[in-house]
Order: C-alpha cells, then structure tokens, then sequence
C-alpha cells in the first residue's frame, strides 16, 4: 500500500478487526465490535468497508452478506477472478484464486462479448476437518 492510499483511522479499526476474526463478519458485528473504539453509526463500517473493498484488503461474501479480510495473492483489478470454500458447519473460509478457471470463464466472456467487471465464486459445504468430525 502506497502512501497515497494510506488508510484513515476508521478504515484501520475494520480492517483490523477483520484480520483478527476467526470467520466473516456481518457490518453491524464489526459495528458492535468497535463502539468502544468510537463506531456508533452502521454508516461508519460501511464507508470503510467500500474503501477497503475498492482497495481489495476486504472481499464480500455475497450468499453470507458478511466480510472477510483479503488472504490471497492474487491480482486486484479488472477481471480479477476470487474463489472462496465456506465451511456450513464452522464458518471457515478459505479464499484462493485458480488461473485455469480464470482463463475458461475469461475466455467464455470473449467468446460472447460480455465484458466482465469481477468474478467471485463462492462454493459451500464442510471442509476438510468438520467432515472428518
């Protein structure tokens, strides 16, 4: 992160707060989990999630309407392609990026004229140690 895109203190306290959860959290969780810190108002959480989002430190998880901080390196930017496995029983998330999905869903974009902003796959079921459980 540059300077020119340093992050202003309440865009910090999120981004924070969602790098030390242990799953994804809803706006007015991150809300609740800051008013010590200052957070009254929903709009608060959501102004500095819009900015960490454009900024791709956070990813919205869309079926979970819930955020989580950003643990891949992967590129950020036009066509960016996430995947994220969520764990129904335990609420973990994995996020990784595949370049061989990538190119197929790019190359179907092509092949039908359809120019895509951004990609998130989010697949559900029980990962590797709940269905061992």
């Amino acid at each position: 992160m540059t300077e020119a895109t340093a992050l202003t203190r309440n865009q910090s306290l999120v981004h924070n707060t969602l790098r030390q959860a242990d799953g994804p959290l809803s706006a007015y969780t991150i809300l609740d989990r800051l008013r010590d810190d200052g957070f009254r108002a929903p709009l608060q959480v959501y102004r500095a999630l819009d900015k960490l989002t454009s900024l791709g430190l956070v990813h919205r998880l869309e079926s979970l309407n819930a955020f989580v901080a950003c643990a891949g390196e992967h590129r950020h930017g036009e066509n960016e392609l996430i995947a994220f496995a969520i764990c129904e029983r335990c609420g973990q998330v994995e996020e990784f990026a595949d370049p061989v999905v990538c190119e197929r869903l790019e190359a179907w974009a092509g092949d039908n004229a359809f120019h895509a902003d951004k990609t998130t796959i989010e697949i559900r079921g029980k990962c590797a140690v709940c269905r061992a459980a």
